[in-house]
């Protein structure tokens, strides 16, 4: 840890009581599940009870653009959560999860450098072992979306590191000197929380331990730089690349620019690729620590 990140956590120590950390969380929860439920409502009213369970299903799967952004849009609801109990349970602002606003925007611009240049190289070294790609087939609405997609990403993404990095971990950090509490928890309960046996199949554990790292990689960033810039701009980037740019994966592939015709690819196909994005980000993690301690 830091002396940064210490007087960042500094201000959680006089509310980081375990049992407001645990009513917070389910009070995000809580909150998330309102918004989906207000889209349910939506679609309910717009569409039919009816087509409802459809359209809940394709959001899911982020079937197609409009779902994708629409689940996209569903993390407001982990804002407001997150809104809530910094006001009222701990008494001041979220923002103040963040860090200096100077050294966050920096850090977030280095981040997605980071992931773009190295990730970028080594996915184009990985390219023998992706399946052949098409190019979506409206190019045009994928423009016209881009934008909206690009903040909708910097909306899931903030939510996440706000909740995951900024609250939690930094609220165990402020009461619990052990990076075995303060990263590993937030680690094993960021995985978790990926979990989606229906999509994953049997490679369920495989993505969670591959969110996990990330939650791990991204936890020991924002303990060494101070901020939650680093690893915002980290998994914006990862998540531009896989939501928007290249998914191979046949799930919320309903705005990627590249993806496999036809049928999802197999598990046996799908663990390599995987296991190789895992290694990137370990190297990419590498890259952020040179950088962290030469800046």
């Amino acid at each position: 840890m830091t002396p940064a990140y210490g007087a960042l956590i500094a201000q959680a120590q006089p509310t980081a009581q375990p049992w407001r950390v645990a009513l917070a969380l389910g009070v995000i929860a809580a909150a998330y599940l309102a918004g989906m439920a207000a889209l349910g409502a939506v679609i309910w009213l717009a569409l039919g009870i009816e087509q409802l369970e459809m359209h809940l299903a394709r959001v899911g799967a982020g079937a197609d653009p409009l779902s994708v952004l629409l689940l996209l849009s569903t993390f407001l609801g982990g804002w407001a959560g997150l809104w809530l109990v910094m006001r009222f349970l701990h008494r001041r602002g979220m923002w103040s999860l963040f860090g200096r606003a100077p050294v966050v925007l920096r850090d977030f611009v280095a981040g997605v450098l980071a992931m773009t240049v190295i990730g970028g190289l080594l996915t184009l070294a990985m390219a023998p072992m992706l399946p052949p790609l098409t190019l979506t087939a409206d190019t045009g609405l994928w423009l016209r979306l881009l934008p909206l997609a690009l903040l909708g990403v910097l909306i899931q993404t903030g939510a996440e590191e706000a909740v995951f990095r900024g609250y939690l971990q930094g609220h165990l950090a402020a009461r619990f000197a052990s990076p075995l509490v303060w990263l590993l928890v937030p680690m094993v309960l960021f995985g978790l929380a990926h979990v989606n046996p229906g999509e994953a199949g049997p490679l369920v554990w495989l993505v969670v331990a591959a969110t996990g790292l990330f939650g791990l990689i991204a936890g020991d960033l924002t303990a060494r730089s101070g901020a939650l810039g680093l690893a915002w701009g980290l998994h914006f980037a990862n998540n531009v690349m896989v939501l928007l740019l290249v998914n191979v994966s046949g799930t919320l592939d309903g705005l990627a620019l590249l993806r496999p015709p036809g049928a999802d690819l197999p598990p046996q196909a799908m663990a390599p690729l995987i296991l190789a994005d895992m290694a990137l980000l370990v190297v990419v993690w590498l890259g952020c620590r040179l950088w962290l301690r030469r800046r």
